[in-house]
């Protein structure tokens, strides 16, 4: 079977909310599966959407659902500056060119070709450099830039110009984009010029706006983490598949 799992919890809980936790599939795909008849509990196929699972209780998924909600494929990338993310323009590099044989680490049931069709789930921009993710799983996508995600990204960033608290406390909390005021970020200053930021949200360019509304210019930007995902070491230009435990842990802090 797919996913068989004792529920180890004390209160009940709905299906739905319940797998998406487990970092099945999003609450909306749980409910699909549902509808679908895919979803048993003690052997019962599941017909209510709304119904719960307590204590004690196995759920099941079938072999068909396992496709459904693991279908896709996702890598991380340690992204170079001079590499756009996506549709790239004559004589630019696109991100998914790196994805090679030689530059892979570790196995991979794919190696990416013309063929293949990735997109890019949070953009670096060219100058930028870091971690970056290429998907075709619409889950992945979802928990990591759709509007409900809670996913935060932390980012390395050098700057030039004079650090103030008030600069700091500004791009902390009370900046706008196009009429639209950001969400808080933690932002601290790890060492001279350098910034340590994390933000909440996935506005196009924007912690090179937000510096720039301060009258700080950023010379490098650098994506270190994405939810529970970290670069850690992995070398620039390298590349490898998440694991399923990846997967599932990006999903579940998504929500």
């Amino acid at each position: 079977m797919a996913f068989v799992r004792r529920y180890q919890e004390p209160d009940p809980q709905r299906v739905n909310r319940w797998l998406a936790q487990s970092g099945v599939c999003s609450r909306r795909e749980a409910e699909a599966l549902i509808v679908q008849g895919l979803v048993s509990i003690d052997g019962e196929t599941v017909s209510d959407p709304g119904r719960k699972i307590a204590y004690g209780q196995i759920l099941t998924l079938a072999d068909a659902a396992e496709a459904k909600v693991s279908g896709g494929f996702t890598v991380m990338l340690h992204k170079p500056a001079g590499v756009v993310s996506a549709q790239p323009e004559p004589g630019q590099i696109p991100a998914i060119r790196l994805l090679t044989r030689q530059a892979l680490i570790g196995r991979s049931p794919v190696i990416p070709d013309a063929h293949t069709r990735l997109a890019p789930v949070g953009r670096l921009d060219m100058a930028s450099r870091g971690l970056l993710l290429l998907s075709d799983d619409g889950v992945v996508a979802k928990a990591v830039i759709g509007p409900a995600s809670a996913l935060d990204k932390e980012y390395r960033v050098a700057v030039m110009g004079e650090l103030t608290a008030k600069k700091l406390d500004l791009l902390r909390h009370g900046l706008e984009l196009d009429q639209r005021k950001l969400k808080p970020a933690e932002v601290e200053v790890i060492s001279e010029q350098r910034l340590r930021i994390v933000l909440r949200e996935g506005r196009n360019r924007q912690i090179r706006r937000m510096c720039e509304l301060v009258d700080l210019k950023v010379v490098d930007l650098f994506r270190v983490r994405i939810g529970p995902l970290t670069l850690g070491d992995m070398p620039e230009g390298r590349w490898r598949p998440l694991t399923g435990e990846e997967r599932a842990g990006l999903i579940a802090e998504a929500m």
